[in-house]
């Protein structure tokens, strides 16, 4: 385990198993090409009722503008995104998913999906249960 230097050995524990999840979604995203960061940009592109603007999309994934830009920039390199101009302000674009990108988020879902169905496979319906009791807790002592 990494040690994370906290007071707390369940925080620490806590850090590293989210870190731990993470890393083991994104090696399998990373098979198909994609990663968590781009399927978590579109996702929010797939949700979104109409185009959103670079801001929007920072905002919904909350990651710097600077980040957001990147990652909107190799989806658009990859076919998967497209940017047009918003119809009145000229200094914004609107983002879309292309029809290529929707399939590969479609994809995407999929591996992210099984993936986390493999890793909390270990858990059992009551085990779950009170796992999202206990995080409900810290989130609500937390709020």
């Amino acid at each position: 385990m990494a040690v994370h230097g906290s007071s707390d050995v369940l925080v620490d524990e806590l850090y590293e198993t989210t870190h731990q999840l993470r890393q083991f979604v994104e090696s399998r995203l990373r098979i198909g090409g994609a990663s968590v960061a781009r399927l978590r940009a579109m996702r929010m592109l797939a949700r979104a009722e109409h185009p959103l603007r670079m801001r929007d999309l920072s905002e919904m994934t909350g990651v710097a503008a600077r980040t957001a830009t990147a990652i909107v920039d190799s989806l658009e390199r990859d076919g998967l995104v497209e940017r047009e101009r918003h119809p009145t302000d000229r200094r914004a674009f609107l983002l879309r998913l292309t029809d290529k990108g929707e399939q590969c988020h479609r994809e995407a879902e999929e591996v992210d999906r099984l993936a986390l169905a493999e890793a909390m496979s270990a858990l059992g319906p009551e085990d779950r249960d009170q796992l999202r009791t206990l995080l409900s807790r810290i989130r609500t002592a937390t709020s």
